[in-house]
């Protein structure tokens, strides 16, 4: 399946920032493409052009078009998926000159595609600084005439999202989740500036206005002036002005339902600032009181899912409560210890049920598990000596089917560590010389995520692996569920070896997308 995600990881060495940056811009380049009227096409080195100064310097290299816009407001102008489409840099030298110079560049000629003429604007795509890919604007020739008042603004917020994300400044840092149910822009549109004064508003916004009991026009008005009387909520009321002031001074967006005399209305506010200059906001407005009825039987839906993995997850609370006494009853030694390793199993798969009982998306944040699991490891350890465990870099969100595994193999990994690595009767097998007792035991989790791969480096400052150590032949429990997640689970690879700064290093690498 040819996903954003599954082509970047294919082609592309992004690091997970990057590849964060285009999902974002994906999530959000619908607006892009209705405003300009266009099609919008995402393009992706396949070679190394950091050297590259010139277009002699990228003979034989390849650009993938990695995904694909069409718009909703005017007929699009490739009738074929165009996605995963590789062609020679050489024969487009608008997206070499987009990518070496970091500017919008503007083809003279117009090109043609199955005989319509069109325009193409070639976009960097700027992250943190560097280009990371081009988007291609193409819009068709072939009817021209006199643009209306209303595409006329349509263009005018294009350009602006355009230089924003030549920027970097565009698509902004927010929940996705929110930006998926975002209205568009033949919804309702509003233009603003940077007083808040409406500078047009398109004929569906002033119709979802109506709805809501405005009577008069809103051109040239404070938008914030004439809406919040509209809101039933005084605290709506209260928060819409607060939160639309923010947009306009650059803050932050807005994304915000509000009732009005029986209606739903969406909006969602974008601050527009090209070359770092405000420039105002643009506001979409959308009528959702049909939609908001229809809803409530998704909405009823995504609650029992998440009712029953609460119910999962309080079961195997139970469960390992239940252990827990027989902790307490238990004499044997090495009966205590294993049904002490169980305990912290179950917590484990207990607490990706809990995170999954709050989640509307069935996506796991792993760093919220595993900054909640480690404490309790450490809290319970049993080591003559002091340890701090710290993580080192983002692991990112996986899906459920996903998640269960890793987090089991990572707190394993960890627990590994504090049992044998600062187990001070294992200081026999080494020279007095060669380990000191007083020195605090740490682990570092260091993790890197990039479109291909999710890195985890565990590293302890302990023993080191005991002589003759072998991973495939240990006789470990905990090591060989480890293997098995590893291989049968996440399809990834492990490995255990003595770390150049000292102390062990367990490698973790798990695919997240395809490879050619």
């Amino acid at each position: 399946m040819s996903t954003l995600s599954a082509l970047l990881a294919e082609h592309t060495d992004l690091p997970g920032d990057a590849v964060n940056h285009l999902q974002r811009l994906v999530g959000e380049w619908q607006i892009v493409a209705d405003l300009s009227f266009s099609d919008l096409l995402m393009w992706v080195a396949t070679g190394d052009l950091d050297d590259a100064e010139g277009q002699d310097d990228l003979a034989g290299a390849r650009a993938v078009c990695v995904a694909q816009c069409r718009p909703t407001t005017s007929p699009t102008v490739y009738s074929h998926d165009r996605v995963g489409t590789s062609v020679e840099w050489a024969d487009h030298p608008e997206l070499v000159a987009a990518m070496l110079r970091g500017e919008i560049l503007r083809e003279d000629t117009p090109r043609w595609h199955e005989g319509t003429p069109l325009a193409r604007e070639a976009i960097p795509v700027r992250n943190s600084g560097q280009i990371i890919a081009v988007l291609t604007r193409d819009t068709s020739l072939a009817q021209l005439r006199v643009p209306s008042a209303l595409e006329m603004a349509y263009i005018a917020c294009s350009a602006d999202l355009c230089q924003m994300i030549c920027d970097g400044s565009f698509p902004l840092r927010e929940d996705l989740v929110g930006i998926q149910s975002s209205p568009r822009a033949g919804d309702g549109l509003v233009r603003i500036d940077v007083e808040g004064v409406v500078a047009y508003a398109s004929p569906n916004a002033l119709s979802a206005y109506h709805r809501m009991g405005l009577s008069t026009e809103i051109g040239g008005q404070n938008l914030s002036s004439v809406t919040r009387p509209l809101i039933s909520d005084p605290f709506d009321a209260q928060e819409f002005g607060v939160r639309l002031q923010a947009v306009t001074a650059r803050e932050s967006s807005m994304r915000m339902e509000v009732d009005a005399r029986g209606a739903t209305v969406l909006f969602r506010a974008l601050p527009l600032y090209p070359h770092g200059e405000p420039a105002g906001a643009l506001v979409l407005v959308r009528d959702i009181t049909e939609v908001k009825r229809r809803d409530r039987a998704l909405l009823s839906k995504d609650a029992t899912i998440r009712e029953i993995h609460h119910r999962v997850k309080n079961n195997l609370q139970t469960v390992a409560a239940l252990l827990r006494l027989q902790v307490r009853r238990t004499t044997n030694e090495e009966a205590r210890q294993a049904l002490a390793e169980s305990v912290r199993r179950v917590s484990s798969i207990a607490l990706v049920h809990d995170t999954l009982s709050m989640s509307v998306d069935e996506q796991v944040n792993l760093d919220d598990v595993i900054d909640r699991l480690v404490p309790m490891m450490v809290d319970v350890a049993t080591v003559g000596k002091p340890i701090a465990v710290r993580r080192e870099g983002s692991l990112g969100v996986m899906p459920a089917d996903k998640a269960t595994p890793l987090v089991m193999v990572l707190t394993e990994l960890v627990q590994n560590a504090i049992e044998h690595a600062f187990n001070l009767g294992a200081y026999a097998d080494f020279d007095d010389d060669t380990r000191d007792r007083d020195v605090p035991g740490e682990i570092v989790l260091r993790a890197e995520r990039s479109a291909r791969w999710l890195d985890v480096v565990i590293h302890d400052n302990g023993n080191g692996l005991p002589e003759g150590f072998s991973l495939e032949r240990s006789d470990r429990l905990g090591l060989q569920i480890v293997r098995t997640l590893v291989a049968a689970e996440l399809g990834g690879s492990l490995g255990l070896h003595e770390s150049a700064e000292g102390g062990t290093d367990a490698v973790l690498r798990v695919p997240l997308g395809r490879r050619r």
